[in-house]
């Protein structure tokens, strides 16, 4: 599996550069799947999108401002708002198809099988009757 993640490039300001924001991943492989893990603390689940094309996962997902009563005045605004979004390129050891998603606590969970051809699997070695050394004279 291989990601390429859009990267904020260093510097730029917030509203001045034109792609999404990444979202932090951890990937590993556990037994036959993949698992995936995206952190979107305050992200509502109704707004996250995934879609599979052409063996690529996109993930998005959006963060919108609290509501702020009339008459408060921000001091400080750190967290990150807007749409974020990552890419995963999917080899074609992986199952597409039956990706499961779970979201709890503002983390995103993905599982990916690893497709059945891909798995190793033991080739059976099979013996004739008459071992062709063995000739009787």
């Amino acid at each position: 599996m291989r990601t390429d993640p859009f990267r904020q490039p260093a510097g730029a300001t917030p509203g001045t550069w034109s792609r999404p924001t990444p979202m932090p991943m951890d990937a590993y492989r556990s037994g036959d799947e993949y698992v995936v893990v995206f952190d979107l603390p305050g992200v509502p689940p109704e707004s996250i999108d995934l879609d599979v094309e052409r063996n690529v996962l996109t993930v998005k997902a959006e963060r919108r401002p609290d509501a702020v009563a009339d008459g408060v005045e921000m001091q400080v605004a750190e967290r990150p708002l807007g749409v974020f979004s990552r890419q995963l390129f999917l080899g074609d050891t992986l199952d597409a198809g039956r990706i499961e998603a779970t979201y709890q606590h503002g983390v995103l969970t993905l599982r990916i099988p690893v497709a059945a051809k891909a798995k190793p699997r033991k080739i059976e070695i099979k013996t004739t009757a008459s071992d062709p050394q063995q000739i009787d004279a």
